[in-house]
């Protein structure tokens, strides 16, 4: 594994991340674990075996609501679990394992990382209920842990429509806490880039 101190969303960060799988795409593959991998993870392994061949990133990325709330928000966020938490959040840059890649939110000190995510209020109540992320990021955060090699990742919900008090929540989980989840993504992510690989024979 090699870190790259990248700004994430600059073309450096792209061209890093080409024909890579990244952590917040794993759950497209784990989808169906243990089963014949769906549409969506099909898909995904087309994008990248064509990048790889191209070497180029492909243009899939979209903008709507959530993403700009999330672009806009996220800095308030992390400075408001800076100071709740009276650490210093730095880059989360890039972590480069070959064939497959992270890039967290942040990171904080030499064990943790964050992964923030910047929510409307039903979301954010829901996580707030569920006292744990949505199940939805269960493989994006064992991709954290896995592609980094740290201790413990923070997830961080926020949401400005909620009172003063409530507006940021932040669930904690070591890399014990998620021993099975990363046994098995790293079963399944290797059944995967096989996969990319069968796709890069076809197109070669």
């Amino acid at each position: 594994m090699l870190w790259h101190n990248v700004q994430q969303g600059g073309e450096e960060w792209n061209q890093l991340r080409c024909g890579k799988a990244t952590a917040s795409n794993f759950g497209c593959f784990m989808a169906n674990d243990g089963k014949s991998f769906g549409d969506p993870a099909k898909r995904y392994a087309l994008q990248i075996a064509i990048e790889r061949i191209r070497g180029v990133k492909a243009e899939v990325g979209f903008t709507n609501d959530h993403t700009e709330r999330g672009n806009e928000q996220e800095p308030i966020a992390r400075a408001m679990y800076e100071d709740e938490n009276f650490v210093n959040v730095t880059n989360g840059g890039f972590f480069d394992c070959g064939l497959f890649g992270d890039s967290p939110d942040g990171l904080v000190g030499d064990d943790g990382i964050i992964e923030i995510k910047s929510v409307i209020a039903s979301t954010h109540y829901a996580t707030l209920k569920r006292c744990s992320f949505d199940p939805a990021y269960r493989w994006q955060l064992a991709g954290h842990l896995d592609c980094t090699g740290r201790q413990w990742v923070d997830f961080v919900s926020y949401c400005s429509e909620f009172p003063e008090d409530k507006q940021l929540i932040v669930y904690r989980y070591e890399r014990k806490d998620f021993a099975d989840e990363i046994k098995r993504l790293r079963a399944r992510r290797n059944e995967f880039l096989i996969l990319v690989e069968d796709i890069m024979s076809e197109l070669l």
